[in-house]
C-alpha cells in the first residue's frame, strides 16, 4: 500500500459540523452471536459487493466484528485493515488478529479527522454503526478520499434518526458526502444491520477545504 498523500493538517480550514455528534460510549454495538443470528454481516457484505481478493478498510472496528467476517470474505489474495482511534481497542483488537492468526489483517491507530489511510488502496471502505461519531465529517471524508481506489465505494451503515441518538439522517448523510465530492450510489434499508445502508463513490475533483459548504439542519 502506497503511504497516506493529500492530507491537510490545519483542521480549521474545514467548516464545522451543523449537527451534534455523538459520543463514543462503547466499541461494541451489540453481541456477535446476536448479529450473526441476524446475518447481519453476510447481509451488508453481499450489499456492499465484497469479494475475495478485495482490499477493505473497516474504520471504527471495534472489537472486529467485521473486521473478522472482512478476512475471510476477502480471503488470503486480499486484505483488510482494521482502523480504530481508541489506543485500548486498537490493541485489544490486534491481539484478537493475532490470536486468530489472520494474516490478511493489519490493525491501524488513526486519528478522529484524519483515518491516515495508505493512497489509492481500498476497494471498499465500511463505516458501520460509527459515522455519527465523527466530530469533523468534512476533514474526515475530505481525508478519506484518496484511499479509495478507482470504482472504490465508502460503506455506510447507521440508524435512521437524529445524530445525538446514535444515527445519522440518509439525507444528512448524502449532503456531507456531496459537500466534499461524493455521490451515493446506493441506499437501502438494512434491517440485520439495525438501519441502512449507503454507498458513495468519490466523483470530480476533492473541492479545497475552504471551498467546502457545510450542511444546514433545517
Amino acid at each position: 500500500m502506497a503511504p497516506p498523500s493529500g492530507e491537510v493538517t490545519h483542521g480549521d480550514a474545514f467548516p464545522a459540523a451543523d449537527r451534534p455528534v455523538a459520543p463514543i460510549v462503547s466499541s461494541r454495538w451489540s453481541t456477535e452471536e446476536a448479529r450473526d443470528r441476524l446475518s447481519e454481516a453476510a447481509a451488508v457484505m453481499d450489499r456492499a459487493g465484497i469479494e475475495p481478493g478485495m482490499t477493505v478498510a473497516d474504520i471504527g472496528a471495534g472489537e472486529g466484528y467485521y473486521t473478522i467476517r472482512l478476512a475471510a470474505r476477502v480471503g488470503p489474495k486480499g486484505r483488510v485493515l482494521a482502523q480504530d482511534i481508541v489506543p485500548k481497542v486498537h490493541d485489544m483488537l490486534a491481539e484478537r488478529v493475532n490470536r486468530e492468526r489472520l494474516d490478511n489483517v493489519s490493525v491501524k491507530l488513526g486519528e478522529p479527522a484524519n483515518p491516515k489511510l495508505p493512497a489509492n488502496s481500498f476497494d471498499r471502505i465500511l463505516m458501520v454503526h460509527m459515522y455519527h461519531e465523527i466530530g469533523s465529517p468534512y476533514e474526515f471524508l475530505w481525508n478519506l478520499r484518496p484511499a479509495l481506489r478507482p470504482g472504490g465505494r465508502v460503506i455506510v451503515v447507521d440508524a435512521n434518526r437524529p445524530t445525538d441518538r446514535h444515527g445519522t439522517p440518509p439525507a444528512l448523510l448524502a449532503c456531507e458526502f456531496a459537500a466534499v465530492g461524493y455521490r451515493r450510489v446506493d441506499d437501502r434499508a438494512m434491517p440485520k444491520a439495525g438501519g441502512y445502508l449507503a454507498a458513495f463513490e468519490a466523483v470530480g475533483p476533492r473541492p479545497a477545504p475552504q471551498a467546502i459548504r457545510p450542511c444546514r439542519l433545517d
